[in-house]
Formats: structure tokens, C-alpha cells, sequence
């Protein structure tokens, strides 16, 4: 019998960077389908979202979705900096689906869990992942 024992950690933050990939990607779809069918999914009314116009949140989904994935990334690798990104980006994520809620109430609570579980991941168990 062994001295150490798993956590258990590692294997949630291997989910937490699949996790990345996923809502990237999600994120990257919202952006796709705001710029080019906007009227299609989103319930627009008086000429705009809540903040910024359709094609501002398109923006900052891409850039936000590009960021999720890369940092999954630097994660993958151990990187403690990519974790600290990560959970800034998830949170960033999270705080524009709720601004997202009236518009797509289904799809941003789906986005808003999976940031959830990423954070939570990534502080609660990401200590445990040799750098």
C-alpha cells in the first residue's frame, strides 16, 4: 500500500480544461450566430441588449471565447498563471451571460453553469496538480 493518496483534484481540473474548450466554443457560437443571425436567436427589443448592441456582445464573445480555449491550454500544462486566467475569463464569462438572460435565458444559464463548475474546479482542486 501506497504512502500517497489522490485527491481526486486532477481529475477536476482535467475536466475543468474540457470544460474551457466547451464554453469557448459555445462562446464562439454565440459570436458566429450574432453576427450573422441575429434575428434568429436573439429577441432584440427597442434596438438593443442590455449595455452594448448585439454586435457588441458578438465581439466580446469571440474574444472571451478565444481566451477560454487558450487558456485551456496553459492549464493542460500546469501552468499556475493560466489557472488564475482562467477563472478571471470564467468569471468575465459568467458576468456577460447574465446581462445575455432576457435575450437567452436557457442558453445563458447552460454557459453560467458550465463557468461555475470551471471555477470551482480550478480553485477548489487546481492546487492539487503539480506545476
Amino acid at each position: 500500500m501506497s504512502g500517497s493518496q489522490e485527491s481526486g483534484g486532477s481529475g477536476w481540473v482535467a475536466f475543468a480544461v474540457v470544460l474551457l474548450v466547451v464554453d469557448g466554443i459555445f462562446n464562439l457560437l454565440q459570436a458566429v450566430i450574432a453576427f450573422f443571425t441575429p434575428a434568429g436567436y436573439y429577441e432584440v427589443s427597442r434596438g438593443g441588449l442590455f449595455l452594448m448592441s448585439l454586435n457588441g456582445y458578438g465581439w466580446s464573445n469571440l474574444i472571451i471565447g478565444l481566451l477560454l480555449i487558450a487558456t485551456a491550454g496553459g492549464v493542460r500544462a500546469g501552468y499556475g498563471w493560466a489557472r488564475s486566467i482562467a477563472v478571471v475569463i470564467a468569471t468575465v464569462s459568467a458576468i456577460e451571460q447574465l446581462f445575455l438572460v432576457p435575450a437567452q435565458p436557457w442558453w445563458s444559464v447552460i454557459v453560467i453553469s458550465v463557468d461555475v463548475l470551471i471555477i470551482y474546479g480550478l480553485i477548489v482542486h487546481g492546487r492539487e496538480v503539480p506545476e
